[in-house]
């Protein structure tokens, strides 16, 4: 058996975040406003509180898991290879300052991020496995309930993609629009989503 849902929880927003910089993997704590999210998403989950949570590795992340396991009486629990995508030398640097230095290649990224990679950073195909054999391992180790994970942007559209095959979009854009705590129900013999019919389709 599966957990009859997965409660993927965006962390908070850094100032990196609100600047419109790149974040990646780079070491961030929350902002202001990240901390009135993490806040916000507590209460949020307060009516129906997940039995575990998980969350990546991160300041940003950690900070977020604190703040909502304090309200919800969990201890946010750690796991090896849970980090956000490394984006290379893009971290750090403003989204229209790519744009302006390396118009082709950001292009190729907005457009199929598959194609493409940050440079000296991390595949997103890698990425997607390494995410899934996260996933797979949380997932097995909890036969019933509802299990949430703290993870930062672009980390969460990744999962999304992964479990239920929600378009990935803009990896560098951190909608505001979209729900902070989003639950996917997980089907019985859940397998990750088939990428390659993903990119296809």
């Amino acid at each position: 058996m599966l957990p009859a849902h997965l409660l993927v929880i965006r962390s908070g927003a850094t100032e990196y975040d609100l600047l419109g910089r790149i974040r990646g993997t780079l070491e961030i704590p929350l902002s202001n406003v990240g901390l009135a999210e993490a806040e916000a998403a507590a209460k949020q989950l307060a009516a129906a509180p997940p039995d575990a949570m998980y969350m990546a590795d991160g300041a940003c992340a950690e900070e977020t898991a604190a703040i909502i396991g304090r309200q919800l009486g969990l201890r946010p629990r750690s796991l090896a290879d849970f980090d956000n995508l490394d984006q290379g030398l893009w971290q750090g640097m403003l989204v229209e300052e790519i744009r302006r230095r390396q118009p082709r290649l950001a292009r190729q990224w907005e457009e199929n991020p598959w194609a493409v990679m940050p440079p000296d950073g991390e595949p997103l195909d890698e990425a997607c496995d390494r995410v899934e054999a996260v996933l797979a391992r949380i997932l097995k180790r909890h036969p019933a309930g509802r299990v949430a994970v703290v993870v930062p942007h672009p980390l969460d559209r990744i999962i999304r993609w992964t479990v239920a095959g929600e378009p990935l979009g803009d990896l560098w854009d951190r909608d505001g629009a979209v729900p902070a705590v989003v639950d996917l129900p997980v089907a019985a013999g859940w397998k990750p989503f088939m990428r390659q019919q993903a990119i296809l389709g």
